[in-house]
């Protein structure tokens, strides 16, 4: 029998929250989340509303300090033993400029500000895989060095997850930080083989589902099984509706295929690398995006649903997104830490803690 000790679960503090990918695979790891924090509400919504008993707090944390957040809910100083988060990550993205004066680059100041007020056992933050290269390495040396100044050793790798039952490739850099001088062991990818796009969604129609609609088909696969446990209806599940002249260019892209595939008059119709793209139904998915509309279905005519989405990042269909529309649902669900990679991650750092 374990002691009421062992029993005891974690607190975590979980900031730049989005709508809580990271929090919620940690909490099925074991973790209690007591508060999140954000500055966009229709996250936030969603957050509260798949984390019971978490708090949540919308707020610049650029302007706001630590103690003053923290004295909002009472939450004293020693009694957090994690604080994590993924702060903005625009400046660094491939993606986008990577202008190193970027003012979103400084924000994970105000994550090392809380890790140094809180004094947690440990910590995880997140972030585009471009952070650890940029500069020379300059920027991954100086957060490395800000958590030192606060006795913490610091650990990074970079991680795919799809290497732990997420049907996505999606690399993402974590650094955790231990206080003290124990190293951190990142857990072992365990995978043999992936989890394809159709293996996540094959299941989920064609149409749009009205929320809290029963099931259509009974799942076709252990995955499948695993996402439905505890859900008996479909949430999140509207199709975005294209343009005839739209659905007819993506019926000419074979699964898999993309801007190759189609005459050579229409490669420059979308002025991005991936436009055009079908996920391959026999591969893991591509790299869930904040809902830009450039990846379609393998087999429809149209880009993925917000569940089919969550789906491939590892979301439960219990975990239900809310907000304004479907624009925010696709927003959220592309900003968020796959459930099942954080939960790897927590997982191991339980053995730590």
């Amino acid at each position: 029998m374990k002691s009421k000790a062992s029993q005891k679960k974690i607190p975590v503090v979980d900031l730049f929250s989005g709508c809580g990918g990271l929090s919620f695979g940690l909490r099925d790891a074991g973790f209690e989340v007591v508060l999140g924090v954000d500055n966009w509400q229709d996250a936030l919504d969603t957050f509260v509303k798949n984390h019971p008993g978490a708090k949540i707090y919308n707020a610049d944390l650029s302007k706001e300090r630590p103690a003053e957040i923290c004295n909002k809910f009472g939450i004293k100083r020693g009694e957090i033993e994690v604080v994590v988060g993924g702060p903005p990550c625009q400046g660094f993205s491939i993606s986008g400029k990577r202008n190193p004066d970027d003012p979103r680059n400084k924000l994970y100041k105000s994550f090392v500000d809380f890790v140094a007020y809180l004094k947690p056992k440990a910590f995880i933050m997140e972030n585009v895989p471009n952070l650890v290269s940029m500069q020379g390495g300059k920027i991954r040396d100086k957060i490395i060095s800000d958590f030192s100044e606060h006795k913490y050793r610091v650990e990074w790798k970079i991680l795919d997850a799809s290497d732990f039952g997420v049907p996505q490739k999606r690399r993402r850099v974590f650094f955790v930080g231990l206080l003290g001088e124990t190293a951190f062991e990142f857990p072992a990818e365990k995978i043999v083989k992936p989890i394809t796009a159709a293996e996540a969604i094959s299941d989920l129609p064609e149409e749009s589902v009205s929320g809290g609609h029963g099931y259509l088909t009974d799942p076709e696969n252990d995955y499948q099984k695993e996402i439905r446990r505890g859900s008996n209806v479909l949430y999140n599940h509207e199709i975005i509706v294209h343009t005839e002249k739209t659905r007819g260019i993506i019926a000419m892209v074979p699964d898999g295929g993309n801007y190759k595939n189609l005459p050579k008059k229409l490669w420059d119709t979308r002025k991005v690398n991936i436009a055009w793209t079908r996920l391959n139904s026999k591969k893991p998915s591509y790299t869930i995006d904040t809902g830009h509309n450039h990846i379609f279905h393998y087999k429809y005519n149209r880009v993925p649903t917000a569940r089919e989405s969550a789906r491939i990042q590892s979301f439960p269909d219990t975990f239900v997104f809310w907000g304004k529309n479907k624009a925010s649902h696709l927003k959220q669900v592309g900003n968020a830490v796959p459930p099942k990679l954080a939960a790897a991650i927590g997982k191991k750092l339980l053995k730590y803690i």
